[in-house]
């Protein structure tokens, strides 16, 4: 649970306090005042990183530092921004002891919602790549790593494509084998969540919506999935020439996708808006369920003018959602929000 924030030279604050309450807490002001901030900087303390831009966007104009205290209940913690105007760098001091970067064992879970979200189905596949690999990121220890890893070997490989016209086939096969080992392992852990929203997803969307429904999400690959190491190292080895032409790799974890099927029909072609809301809401319950029961802790929940999206039936079902967790809220209109909660806390940002 968080108790307080500041934000010293953090994008539009140049010094702005905040408190927070275990329950429900409401930020309220108008558009361009700083609420979505506010959860930004949130997930940069508790997660590492931002979800809207990189280190140096975060920095007030013309200043060369910024700077997060956040209060939990286990500690406090302090993330600093400095800038040489080359690079940006950033430590998260935790009881005592500084990080260049967040380990998992010192995130906090969070599950986030922001108006983007509802693009999810009907953007380009890297947003549905990140969405899986993000989740995976806060149930999975050892994904980021896997990740980082992955996205070296895979500049490593393009690089050499590039370099030589025909290249050394055995110095070739030794990125292949790497590049599959770690593909492996990703799609792995993407296909186990996949797995795990497929058990529960029809019966909770049916739930909010009123109407029963079939959901089900696909991991989409021209790779066999039961054997996917070896299948990715056949198509690397296969497909050589090709990339040799092209200068990239064109097989991986890095080039598939995630659909998603409402009775059987894919969701970007057929669903509503109002649809694609309750699919939205329906993952990120789910995500807290999950996140809960990986790592025996609530997570926090952080939406960004998620009332003004939904309509009656789904702010009801998002309001019972809330009632076990610490939750904060923005929103243009606090009396959309408030007549909701018996109890909750008001954040004005102006």
């Amino acid at each position: 649970m968080i108790t307080y924030a500041r934000l010293q030279n953090f994008r539009a604050y140049s010094d702005g306090s905040f408190e927070f309450d275990p329950g429900v807490n409401i930020v309220v002001g108008p558009n361009a005042s700083g609420k979505t901030t506010i959860i930004e900087a949130l997930l940069v303390a508790l997660n590492g990183k931002s979800f809207k831009a990189g280190d140096r966007e975060l920095l007030a104009t013309n200043t060369s530092w910024a700077r997060i205290d956040i209060g939990t209940e286990q500690n406090n913690r302090i993330i600093k921004l400095i800038t040489d105007n080359e690079k940006v760098t950033k430590t998260f001091e935790i009881d005592g002891k500084t990080y260049k970067r967040l380990p998992y064992e010192r995130t906090i879970p969070v599950v986030l919602f922001e108006p983007n979200h509802l693009l999810l189905f009907h953007g380009g596949p890297e947003l549905r790549r990140t969405y899986l690999d993000e989740l995976i990121t806060q149930l999975e220890p050892g994904h980021s790593t896997i990740l980082t890893q992955y996205k070296r070997v895979l500049m490593q490989r393009n690089a050499l494509l590039k370099q030589q016209h025909h290249p050394d086939k055995n110095q070739l096969f030794v990125w292949n084998v790497r590049l599959s080992e770690l593909g492996g392992k990703i799609v792995a852990n993407r296909q186990n969540i996949i797995t795990k929203f497929n058990e529960h997803v029809s019966a909770l969307y049916s739930k909010i919506s009123g109407v029963k429904t079939k959901i089900v999400l696909e991991y989409q690959t021209p790779i066999y999935q039961d054997a996917y190491e070896t299948g990715l190292l056949k198509a690397l080895e296969h497909n050589m020439e090709r990339d040799c032409a092209t200068g990239f790799t064109s097989r991986g974890p890095h080039r598939e996708d995630l659909k998603l099927h409402i009775n059987s029909q894919v969701v970007g072609e057929v669903a509503s808006r109002g649809e694609m809301r309750t699919i939205v809401l329906t993952l990120k319950m789910l995500e807290a369920q999950f996140i809960e029961a990986a790592r025996s802790k609530k997570p926090l929940l952080l939406f960004d003018d998620v009332f003004s999206e939904l309509d009656g039936k789904r702010r009801q079902a998002l309001v019972h959602f809330l009632k076990p967790y610490q939750s904060v809220i923005t929103t243009t209109d606090a009396d959309i929000v408030i007549e909701h909660f018996t109890t909750s806390h008001l954040i004005p940002t102006s």
